[in-house]
Formats: structure tokens, sequence, C-alpha cells
């Protein structure tokens, strides 16, 4: 039988605990919403110099991806733009939405030896989603 929760209970009343849920979502998926295929393509994205270029190439991928994925992940960051709005109260930063959405959204199929080497790119690219929107997600 399907689990029904409710919003309204108490449990759910503390914002960590939805966006960790929410976390956990995205990391149980069996791809990331950038599939494997388009990760390294994202992290050469982001290593681009030219900051034009880097939102260009991006904005590229994000067409490629399938349409769930494409429409699940404008959704999302859509919503983090709205969080972003909020900095004074929730101090959630477009780096610190990248440190935490980072690694959930794109990751890589086999972890690498170094973790820390590929996590900085990997929330460079969603703070890049975040700082372009409107250019790599047109209305």
């Amino acid at each position: 039988p399907e689990e029904r929760l409710s919003l309204a209970d108490p449990e759910w009343s503390d914002v960590h605990v939805v966006t960790g849920a929410l976390k956990l979502f995205f990391r149980e998926l069996p791809e990331p919403l950038v599939p494997y295929g388009l990760f390294d393509s994202f992290i050469e994205a982001v290593k681009l110099p030219d900051p034009q270029e880097q939102v260009e190439r991006v904005a590229e991928l994000v067409q490629s991806l399938p349409p769930p994925n494409y429409a699940t992940l404008r959704y999302l960051l859509a919503h983090l733009c709205r969080v972003m709005e909020r900095v004074d109260v929730n101090r959630m930063t477009r780096q610190n939405i990248g440190i935490v959405f980072g690694p959930t959204l794109l990751r890589p199929e086999r972890e690498p030896g170094s973790l820390a080497a590929g996590m900085a790119q990997q929330n460079q690219a969603v703070e890049l989603l975040l700082a372009h929107f409107d250019r790599i997600f047109p209305a």
C-alpha cells in the first residue's frame, strides 16, 4: 500500500528535515539529475577560462538533458533561486547552496580517489546554474 504523509505534520515543520529529505531523494536516485554521461562535460565547462563560454557551454549541456531531468532541474533551481532571495534570513548564499546541492545533483559514476578535488567543481557547477538561471533555462 502507498504510504501517505502530510507536510502539515509537526515533523516537517523544520526546514532542515525537509531539505534533508529532498537531498536524500536526489542522492538515492539510480542516476543523478545530471546523468553520469554528462558529468565530465559539466566539470570541463566550469573549468573554461572565459565566464561567458562557461555559461554558453553549460546551457548547451542543460539543453541536452533528458526532458524529465531538465524539467526537474529547472524546477529545483528556480526554487533555490527563491531561497537565495531570502539570504538575509536563511544565510543560504549561492555558494552555500552549491556546497549543499553540488554533490547531490551531479556526481561521477565512480568516486574519485580524491573526493575534495571534484567537489569544488560540482559546487561551482551548481553556483553557475543559479547565477545564470535565466540564460541557462530560458522561459
